[in-house]
């Protein structure tokens, strides 16, 4: 069990949480999109207060490590790394869509495939497949979808994420189920966390760089 500092900063949502051997002492979060630079600050400035009355030993920071939201990861990565530099501590990195996938670990079926869906450009998402114990099934990729999408899926199939609702007007698996209020937040990292701390599965903090798993490119208003 370990003292872990989380952050998610990969969607609308900033979150921060200081937990304790897997239990949550404070967390704070807002809705209020495109303002994580503003948020996030705050956040740590207060975190890091609790921390140090309640004398808490902090072994490692863990960061939402993408895919997402670009500026998102940027800075909730910068943040963390300088965290971990300054305070000598370890550095986890956790995949977004499994963040968003531990979401319904516990209400789906046991044969069921968890696929997180993160809104991309148009009817592009990224995406990736887990089994309800979050075992690997398809890798992270980007995914142009239409009506044939998943359609080679003849078991329970449940879409969550940001991209669900824009893609159950398209997919026409009579498998599907569409959960369209799930989004990434520290509480739903703490059980992923905690086994990374276990697992000694730590980035390097001077050469991480959050998994953005296409470039970044801007278009004119």
């Amino acid at each position: 069990m370990a003292n872990i500092l989380l952050i998610e900063t990969s969607a609308e949502i900033c979150s921060v949480a200081v937990a304790c051997n897997g239990k949550i002492l404070n967390i704070q979060m807002s809705n209020e999109a495109m303002q994580h630079a503003t948020h996030l600050p705050v956040y740590i400035e207060a975190a890091m207060k609790l921390i140090r009355e309640q004398n808490i030993s902090l072994d490692a920071v863990a960061v939402s490590g993408g895919p997402g939201s670009y500026t998102g990861l940027r800075i909730g990565v910068s943040t963390a790394k300088g965290l971990c530099y300054a305070l000598g501590c370890k550095l986890i990195a956790l995949d977004t869509l499994k963040i968003i996938a531990t979401a319904l670990q516990q209400d789906a079926p046991a044969n069921a495939v968890i696929c997180p869906l993160i809104d991309a450009r148009r009817m592009e998402v990224y995406t990736a497949m887990y089994d309800n114990s979050l075992n690997e099934l398809s890798p992270a990729e980007a995914k142009i979808i239409d009506e044939n999408s998943f359609s080679d899926i003849d078991r329970p199939i449940y879409f969550c994420g940001s991209g669900a609702e824009k893609c159950s007007n398209v997919i026409k698996n009579p498998n599907a189920q569409f959960i369209t209020s799930v989004k990434p937040t520290v509480n739903m990292m703490v059980g992923l966390a905690e086994e990374a701390y276990r697992n000694n599965q730590f980035e390097d903090v001077a050469y991480y760089e959050p998994f953005y798993l296409k470039e970044f490119y801007s278009t004119q208003k």
